[in-house]
């Protein structure tokens, strides 16, 4: 199944994840299809970037966002 899902990057105790569609038998910072956006919890305030015509494209084909993914791209305007 093809998920829509955060990838850990930066350095230890300072998070900063991309927003990509994986394939779910991939680990979680391994191979991926496609990045559509970025979210980093640490600055002030939160920053959050997402390219929601591939968002949306890739929900319309099937892809399943995790929970939290779901509630970045609700805060993103991106889903309902």
């Amino acid at each position: 199944m093809v998920k829509i899902r955060l990838r850990r990057m930066g350095a230890k105790k300072a998070p900063f994840y991309r927003i990509v569609v994986a394939d779910s038998r991939y680990p979680r910072d391994g191979r991926f299809i496609e990045e559509i956006g970025y979210y980093n919890p640490i600055s002030e305030p939160v920053e959050l970037k997402v390219d929601s015509e591939k968002a949306k494209k890739w929900i319309g084909n099937g892809a399943q966002p995790t929970d939290t993914v779901k509630a970045l791209l609700k805060k993103a305007n991106v889903i309902e």
